[in-house]
């Protein structure tokens, strides 16, 4: 009988998880930057999420100068470094009366950005990033940005989740709402 056991294989078949995307609400509290510090990695290179501002997007800095900074919405580090080194990002701010969607980069510790377009609050858009070897595909509701990269291509990656300012913490309670996955 032991000998027989000895020629048994077990076989375990996998589990199947039905993947749900369930929203999860992201909140910054006044006077604070940070959603979260939740740590996610990916090799993977397409990412898309479902996102929705309700009215605490409307926010007014108390440095005026400061209300043209980026808040950073969502994204990924990049090459294999720090975030601050280098990352691609969504991001956004309240600005004329509309909230702006942005790319926001970091190359070699220097940051860029410019607008994809303007969002309504109250409503899903949803927004997908694509990483390749020589650039970034950012895309929100369609309207599509190409973004140099200029980085070697590692796989090590770490998820950037909402966070708001740059010097100045946000003035009020602000949540957003993501739903990964596509529409």
């Amino acid at each position: 009988l032991a000998s027989l056991l000895a020629l048994v294989v077990v076989v375990t078949l996998p589990s199947c998880k039905k993947i749900t995307h369930k929203w999860k609400t992201f909140t910054i509290k006044e006077g604070k930057h940070r959603s979260t510090y939740a740590f996610n990695y990916s090799k993977d290179t397409v990412f898309g999420w479902n996102i929705e501002f309700d009215s605490s997007a409307i926010y007014k800095c108390v440095d005026s100068l400061n209300q043209y900074d980026i808040n950073k919405l969502i994204g990924w580090s990049d090459c294999g470094d720090n975030h601050m080194e280098n990352s691609i990002r969504f991001g956004w701010r309240w600005l004329n009366d509309s909230l702006e969607i942005h790319w926001f980069k970091h190359e070699h510790g220097e940051f860029s950005f410019d607008l994809i377009k303007r969002v309504t609050l109250e409503e899903t858009h949803y927004y997908e990033l694509t990483i390749s070897t020589w650039d970034y595909k950012l895309s929100v509701d369609g309207t599509y940005v190409h973004i140099p990269k200029n980085c070697p291509d590692k796989h090590r990656r770490y998820q950037l989740y909402p966070y708001f300012g740059g010097d100045e913490p946000a003035p009020r309670k602000i949540t957003i709402k993501i739903k990964r996955g596509p529409h």
